[in-house]
């Protein structure tokens, strides 16, 4: 089991100071931690081999980067490894290549939620404020499964309407004329949907709720520093922000499961159904969180990026608009007079989801493009041979997904967007196995795939649609360098240099 996999020495002797009888004070915490980053070089020796590039150095320092820029660090060392697989003395190995791909997805050693859980600082989770939410199923499982029962085709189908009376109304805030930040405003329409499709309706209708619960999420990503990784144990401003939000996350959520449980008249809002199931509310509120996290960061991202993409390629932003003309003369009355929001909601979901081909193109094309953060997973079970480098049982892997998506000899012209680069004919992502790992793949694919392709859909329509937009720079003129994503930024995927907008004007209520 995943619980009686122990961390590396020098994991062990970073996480846990108490156990090493040392008071809590900062100082003291300091001094014994400089200790351990000072001698852990000469403790932690690994093995010289051909198959692995050994990074080597003191490890905190050698492993900084992994945390801070993880972009940069991977791109650096498979440079000076010259592509082949490296380590570093957290014990973990990065892989590339077809044959580490395969491994890395398939092997049914690796653990994707112990890779994550330590390894990625961005998730929130109760154990930070000493809450426990064991229930005797392994973590990945039950998260997955409570999940699915949440997106029922039927489910689904029944709230689709609601998700657009959602977005229309934040929409309605923008006014009929103007800009927006759309790594802000975007971002809020997902998170609003979000929070419906993983709570209750007093909680999605509850916009000062909802501002303070992204304010929560916010706060834990800007915790999540290298030294709140490395060690989480160092009572720093960093770990009290991590906990401070956590704690905000979880008393409110608690406020809405606690209302839903005194409630007189049940519904099928999603806090119900877990409490259908048996489910704690420690366990209820840990779901929400894990489900809210999930949906947002790549969904969110995927959204704002979609409409920067679109703006910036005319052709494909004609396209996408007539798919949806199309769809909707196709699914409702061409004479209603009813607003765009209340048209959409009368297309039936098996349309959403098989009657946009171009749209699916745009967005597998702009995951491919943005998705450029690692892939995380731990050896739980027994020793097993990588490309004749062995993979002890603790230890860590991580795949960065810009090695397939950004490779030139799978993907042409990798910077260029080009969504007809998988139709049928070229299908550059088919040239390598696993060569597109957006929606992840092998044993680990991505669960909430549908539904978040679902929401990316709603936005876009309800811009593309409703809206004559431009992409703008704060002078309010065509940007002369457009935007590209910081791919440090694992979590928000901002732009790099200046800020850019959207210029809009709505032309359809």
């Amino acid at each position: 089991m995943a619980a009686n996999v122990t961390l590396s020495p020098l994991g062990q002797f970073l996480r846990s100071p108490s156990q090493w009888s040392v008071d809590s004070s900062p100082i003291t915490a300091l001094v014994a931690g400089l200790a351990v980053v000072l001698t852990s070089a000469f403790f932690l020796r690994l093995s010289k081999s051909d198959k692995v590039y050994d990074l080597g150095g003191i490890p905190v320092l050698t492993a900084w980067n992994f945390f801070k820029k993880r972009f940069d660090f991977f791109q650096a060392h498979f440079k000076k490894s010259n592509g082949k697989m490296f380590r570093f003395r957290h014990r973990v190995v990065a892989v590339a290549g077809e044959q580490g791909r395969k491994a890395f997805l398939n092997d049914q050693s690796l653990d994707m939620t112990q890779g994550y859980k330590i390894l990625f600082g961005g998730v929130p989770r109760l154990e930070d404020i000493n809450i426990q939410t064991r229930t005797g199923e392994p973590d990945s499982r039950a998260f997955v499964n409570r999940l699915l029962s949440l997106l029922r085709k039927e489910r689904v189908a029944d709230v689709l309407p609601v998700l657009l009376d959602d977005v229309h109304n934040r929409m309605l805030d923008w006014g009929t004329m103007g800009r927006i930040n759309p790594f802000k405003e975007v971002y809020d329409l997902v998170f609003q949907m979000t929070v419906r499709m993983a709570t209750c309706r007093e909680l999605a209708e509850d916009k000062q709720a909802i501002e303070e619960l992204r304010r929560h999420y916010f706060n834990i990503e800007q915790s999540t520093t290298p030294v709140a990784v490395l060690l989480p144990w160092f009572p720093g401003q960093a770990r009290k922000t991590r906990e401070k939000a956590t704690l905000g996350l979880y008393l409110l959520i608690r406020k809405f499961v606690t209302m839903r449980r005194k409630a007189k008249v049940p519904s099928s809002d999603p806090i119900d159904v877990f409490m259908e199931n048996g489910d704690s509310d420690e366990v209820i509120i840990s779901t929400v969180m894990g489900i809210m996290f999930a949906g947002v960061v790549n969904t969110g991202v995927t959204a704002c990026w979609a409409l920067l993409k679109l703006a910036t390629n005319p052709k494909w932003k004609e396209r996408a608009i007539e798919e949806y003309t199309a769809l909707v003369t196709k699914h409702s009355n061409t004479l209603s007079t009813e607003p765009l929001h209340k048209r959409l909601a009368s297309i039936p979901l098996n349309a959403w989801e098989d009657e946009l081909p171009s749209v699916d193109l745009v967005i597998r094309e702009t995951l491919r493009f943005t998705v450029s953060g690692s892939l995380l997973r731990r050896n739980v079970q027994k020793d097993i041979v990588v490309d004749g480098v062995t993979i002890k049982r603790g230890d860590f892997m991580a795949y960065p997904t810009f090695e397939a998506h950004m490779n030139p000899d799978i993907y042409s012209n990798p910077e260029s967007f080009d969504p007809d680069r998988y139709l049928e004919g070229r299908g550059e992502d088919k040239k390598e196995l696993f060569a597109y790992v957006a929606w992840g793949a092998g044993r680990h694919p991505c669960a909430g795939m549908k539904i978040a392709k679902l929401e990316i859909k709603l936005v876009l329509a309800l811009v593309l649609l409703g809206y004559k937009y431009d992409l703008v720079n704060e002078a309010g003129k065509y940007p002369d360098i457009l935007p590209e994503p910081d791919r440090n930024d694992l979590v928000l995927g901002m732009p790099l240099g200046e800020p850019c907008y959207l210029k809009f004007e709505r032309v359809k209520e």
